[in-house]
């Protein structure tokens, strides 16, 4: 792994932005793109550049299950809103929410995936060390999947709910075998609360409890943190 350590957030998406354009540049076509708060300042700068995605296609991580594409906190509107409204994709792949069935949906997504291989993932990472929606205990064989969410992930997104009990408790995920066949994985984190898990995510043993760690057997990852994500790592990774 690849640790870059910034200052905070800001500098964060602009290190972020820095591997997207290489990657841009170097011939990516295919982006695979997470949600949440995190990627917020790398999306942020990429809306400010001169970078033009039109013949370009994404892939986003994850949808929760229930949530219609126009709804405030669905993950499709996140991206309208932070990304896509102001940097269109020639294709843009997002999780249907809406679709009940879960084998069928998640075989299309599996498909979506194995006709636009990603060049480049984004991710964040969790308290508990989850990837997309990959929560500790998943099977690392597992493709496109139906999560029941985690009482700690619940909770981390009850914020951008009017109340928790508004979370849907289930989403549409990428598998841990799914992040895993991208040629080059971007992940940021940032804050105190992941120092815990950006720890173990590097030095730590491989294992389901913590899906991140599963990214040490990837060969060619680049993480980007701020001190305090990094407060906990040994001398020997800074």
């Amino acid at each position: 792994m690849n640790v870059i350590i910034v200052k905070d957030r800001t500098e964060g998406g602009q290190k972020g932005f820095q591997v997207f354009k290489e990657a841009y540049q170097n011939g990516a076509k295919v982006f695979g793109l997470a949600t949440g708060s995190t990627p917020v300042t790398t999306y942020e700068e990429l809306t400010k550049s001169n970078l033009d995605f039109s013949q370009m296609t994404s892939v986003n991580l994850d949808e929760y299950v229930g949530l219609a594409p126009d709804h405030p906190q669905s993950y499709h509107y996140f991206m309208q809103k932070h990304l896509f409204d102001q940097k269109p994709f020639a294709h843009s792949y997002v999780p249907d929410g809406l679709n009940s069935d879960a084998a069928a949906e998640t075989a299309r997504y599996d498909q979506v995936i194995a006709d636009n291989p990603i060049d480049l993932q984004i991710l964040g990472l969790g308290q508990n060390g989850h990837i997309g929606f990959n929560e500790p205990g998943t099977d690392p064989a597992l493709g496109t999947h139906k999560v029941q969410l985690t009482e700690s992930t619940i909770k981390a997104n009850a914020r951008f709910f009017d109340n928790e009990n508004e979370v849907p408790r289930y989403a549409y995920s990428m598998g841990i075998k799914s992040i895993m066949t991208s040629k080059h994985v971007l992940l940021e984190a940032f804050g105190e609360e992941k120092a815990d898990a950006v720890k173990a995510m590097i030095e730590g043993p491989v294992t389901t409890d913590l899906p991140a760690s599963f990214l040490q057997n990837h060969g060619h990852v680049t993480v980007i943190i701020d001190e305090a994500a990094a407060s906990k790592l040994s001398q020997a990774t800074l």
